[in-house]
């Protein structure tokens, strides 16, 4: 796959190469989507050794494809494979920020379609017209009820790339009232209410491809997935989040990658301070695949849902985290400054790296672990 991208990582994109490179990593997420396997339905293992490849490949595009591949698996989950096409690529964005929240309004049939409603995208993976609908198995909603949102989500990548979104919300009544839930919606991005931010806000050198700004949504129309606080306590939200995890591990694998191509070809002989930090490295990263691989086949088991999701992917979280900074620390110890100063390519790789891991929450995981396996309440200890 690292022959296929459209410029080597190593150059500086200008816009069109960067478009190039989103296309090309959308292309290949339909891809995977078809033909890779969703988490908790027996090959799970296999699906997070897909993800760790893409990730030790090329983080970037990886970031790009796991959304995509989250969003199957929660409309499979969600009974919503009909949503689910061949042409369509998605993103997922549920992240929280300050500020006023985006808000999910419902219009009961028979008393008017809300400003911009009746013009609603596309939300079916047919191809055909209408207006979103409630469809979800377990939705509590009237029938014929619809849906649209309006407000800013922040933290939304890909918004000018991809044609479809999982979107949170906070649900509304229909005067405009907060019930203090939340929920998961289908959005299409072409409708005129859909607005992201400027693609200049995003100017990060990490993972400087995968452009992530706020959008502003006003009346776009949403197809409900599931019933209020579906999206975040069905078991797939512990499982989407170990998958990013593996993600983490195959780009702490491509930056441990240069000292060991360095030590095998060596230009100077060997010192003991350079073994130290292979074997490091090694211990390092067998301890991450290793909670990976325990993780998954809980998953599989039917170990790994409700409060128990919750611990594994706190605990897969916080292990690959703190071994992607432990692999960062020792590869930069042993290879001194000239990666970090001279080689473009590995110079992407870890400022990639730094950033997406930034998506664990650190100490305050930590924390929420060990709260987690006390509410479990069982006697016996985790380890």
């Amino acid at each position: 796959m690292h022959a296929e991208l459209p410029f080597p990582p190593a150059a500086v994109p200008d816009p069109q190469a960067v478009r190039a490179f989103v296309d090309h990593a959308l292309d290949r997420a339909r891809e995977l989507g078809c033909r890779l396997p969703a988490p908790g339905e027996g090959r799970t293992a296999e699906l997070w050794r897909s993800l760790s490849g893409l990730g030790r490949t090329d983080l970037a595009c990886a970031r790009i494809i796991e959304p995509h591949l989250d969003a199957v698996a929660i409309l499979r989950q969600a009974g919503r494979v009909d949503l689910v096409s061949d042409h369509d690529a998605w993103a997922v964005w549920a992240a929280e920020g300050p500020g006023e929240p985006l808000l999910a309004t419902p219009t009961p049939p028979g008393s008017g379609s809300a400003p911009g409603q009746s013009s609603a995208p596309v939300l079916g993976g047919d191809g055909s017209g209408g207006t979103a609908r409630t469809s979800s198995p377990g939705a509590t909603d009237e029938p014929g009820t619809t849906w649209t949102l309006t407000g800013s989500k922040p933290w939304c990548s890909l918004a000018d790339s991809v044609t479809r979104a999982v979107v949170t919300a906070h649900v509304t009544d229909e005067h405009g009232e907060p019930t203090g839930h939340r929920r998961a919606y289908v959005v299409a991005t072409d409708h005129l209410g859909f607005r992201p931010a400027p693609v200049t806000q995003w100017t990060s050198h990490g993972l400087a491809e995968v452009v992530t700004v706020p959008v502003t949504f006003e009346q776009v129309p949403a197809e409900p997935l599931g019933v209020d606080e579906w999206y975040l306590t069905r078991p797939g939200f512990a499982w989407g989040g170990m998958g990013v995890a593996a993600i983490w591990l195959g780009g702490a694998q491509s930056v441990a990658d240069l000292l060991w191509r360095q030590m095998r070809h060596p230009r100077r002989p060997v010192d003991a301070a350079a073994h130290t930090a292979l074997g490091q490295l090694d211990l390092t990263l067998g301890a991450a695949r290793a909670v990976l691989e325990e993780a998954a086949a809980a998953v599989d088991a039917g170990d790994a849902a409700g409060d128990r999701g919750a611990a594994w992917a706190l605990r897969v979280r916080r292990t690959v985290a703190d071994a992607a900074e432990t692999v960062i620390r020792v590869v930069s110890r042993a290879t001194g400054p000239g990666p970090l100063t001279g080689d473009p390519a590995h110079i992407r790789r870890v400022e990639s790296l730094q950033v997406y891991i930034r998506q664990d929450h650190a100490e305050r995981d930590t924390a929420a672990l060990g709260r987690t396996l006390l509410e479990l309440g069982e006697e016996d200890t985790p380890w």
